[in-house]
């Protein structure tokens, strides 16, 4: 019997996992639409689709569904998206920063408003939190693009303003305007990068404890869960040990 649970909790994460990847594709995918929109369909005119594509490529975004979404962007069909950023307090007065594209902007608000509430926090307006946070370029590399000399040599060259290393990799970061000449730069001394966007770097954050990242992290969850929302950020973190219960 314990055998047969184990595989159900595998397959349930497996599913889990399946159904994330799913969202993701599809959240870049509205993402380089945007872009496209907005500017140029030509990635190397268009700096905000350039890296809309270099994320989508470095999530294994196949190529197809890339050109699919750039040639969606051209149709007379194409829907219209508005950019809303959303802004409140979830559970410890953690704050959090909920992106968003949506074509129903009511029909938005009205989710991560009902969200917030059921899960012990409160929606804020916006800028009642982002005060917390600075607007960042932030470029991911593995632990084994260099070590941490190496990296923060290569990313000072490349024009970034600091290197955050640890066992599990390297974050860069840069002003939030110069992450595609940055980006760039860094990918021909240090090769492609995990992960490439513009992100909201706390300023500072609150350690959890295994109750407090529970219900956070839960809040986090509900909300990614919605096509609507594109990223949500907040300025907490945990303990390896907490980390590990979780």
């Amino acid at each position: 019997m314990a055998g047969h649970s184990k595989w159900a909790n595998i397959q349930h994460r497996k599913g889990r996992q399946d159904k994330l990847r799913s969202k993701l594709f599809s959240k870049l995918s509205k993402e380089i639409t945007v872009a496209a929109k907005m500017g140029d369909p030509d990635p190397d005119k268009n700096p905000r689709l350039r890296l809309a594509v270099k994320e989508a490529k470095s999530q294994s975004v196949p190529k197809d569904v890339i050109e699919r979404a750039i040639k969606k962007s051209q149709g007379g069909d194409a829907e219209s998206y508005d950019e809303i950023r959303y802004e409140g307090y979830g559970p410890g007065g953690i704050a959090v920063i909920v992106e968003a594209m949506t074509d129903n902007r009511n029909r938005t608000a009205s989710t991560v408003r009902s969200t917030f509430s059921k899960h012990g926090g409160n929606l804020g307006e916006t800028g009642s939190v982002s005060f917390m946070f600075d607007r960042k370029g932030e470029v991911l590399y593995p632990a084994d693009a260099g070590d941490e000399d190496t990296i923060m040599m290569a990313a000072l060259e490349a024009g970034a303003e600091d290197v955050e290393s640890s066992d599990d990799g390297h974050a860069i970061y840069c002003a939030d305007t110069d992450l595609a000449a940055v980006s760039d730069a860094l990918e021909s001394e240090l090769g492609e990068a995990e992960s490439t966007k513009l992100v909201w770097k706390p300023q500072t954050t609150t350690e959890l404890d295994l109750d407090g990242a529970q219900k956070v992290m839960r809040l986090i969850e509900v909300l990614e869960d919605d096509d609507d929302i594109q990223r949500v950020t907040a300025n907490f973190e945990v303990s390896d040990e907490v980390m590990a219960q979780l």
